[in-house]
């Protein structure tokens, strides 16, 4: 199956908005030129606006971090989704942070990509399981159960499903400079993640979504990922806030 490659940034809660614009500024010129991937940045939801006038006019694509799932009402602090949808194209919702950090469950994920698909967003959903999952081998239970449950309900207009949109993040790996191997992040895509998305959309569907691969990756691991048949880019994290890096990454997805 022929997927697009897709090298997502998220840079988590970090940046100003002169922070921002600086790195924007100096990362543009390299990242655009670059065809055959598709490019987004997430930035925190204070760039949103900044990062989005500074993107204009280029092939790189805006993301949130997270959204609510109402669109309006009394959630002091949240932003909605017809608030995300006047910037952005992308949205990641599931990622472990929230998950583990905020006590976001498979229901509260899959209100928001009902509601991001509501509002024309593309959600790249986050699967992953925690350390002491991994070392109890309950790697294919757990994200088996977070795609199902995530995806509940979900229907593609037209039977079309590219506009969704899966990054398998290992939780043990965010961070701590700790990579699974490119072989063994592959197989729980293959073994897990595709007969998931098979069992909800069927067969052809499921070859058509793409399942990206996050976690500690890095300018000299990223094409080591980008090799195996499953992995259709990257969702990168403290990386994506290093220029050069960044763009080794976009470019060992083309290559």
């Amino acid at each position: 199956m022929n997927r697009t490659p897709m090298v997502a940034g998220n840079w988590k809660m970090n940046m100003t908005v002169a922070d921002a614009r600086h790195l924007v500024s100096e990362m543009v010129p390299g990242l655009q030129s670059k065809a055959g991937v598709d490019k987004v940045l997430c930035p925190p939801f204070t760039a949103l606006l900044a990062v989005s006038s500074l993107l204009e006019g280029s092939d790189i694509r805006l993301g949130a971090q997270d959204m609510y799932w109402e669109n309006s009402g009394a959630y002091t602090g949240e932003i909605s989704p017809n608030m995300v949808a006047e910037f952005c194209e992308y949205v990641i919702l599931g990622h472990s942070e929230r998950r583990a950090y905020f006590g976001e469950t498979d229901k509260d994920v899959n209100r928001k990509i009902q509601a991001a698909f509501t509002h024309g967003l593309s959600p790249i959903m986050c699967v992953g399981e925690s350390l002491e999952e991994y070392e109890s081998d309950r790697t294919y239970d757990v994200i088996f159960r977070q795609v199902k449950m995530g995806l509940e309900g979900i229907e593609f207009e037209g039977g079309d499903g590219t506009n969704l949109i899966i990054a398998y993040e290992p939780i043990w790996c965010i961070g701590t400079g700790r990579a699974a191997t490119p072989e063994d992040a592959n197989q729980v895509i293959a073994d897990v993640v595709r007969p998931a998305l098979e069992e909800l959309f069927g067969k052809d569907m499921a070859q058509k979504i793409r399942v990206l691969y996050g976690g500690s990756v890095n300018g000299e691991n990223a094409k080591e990922f980008f090799l195996q048949p499953e992995i259709d880019g990257a969702l990168v994290g403290g990386a994506s806030l290093k220029i050069a890096d960044y763009i080794q990454i976009t470019l060992a997805a083309i290559n």
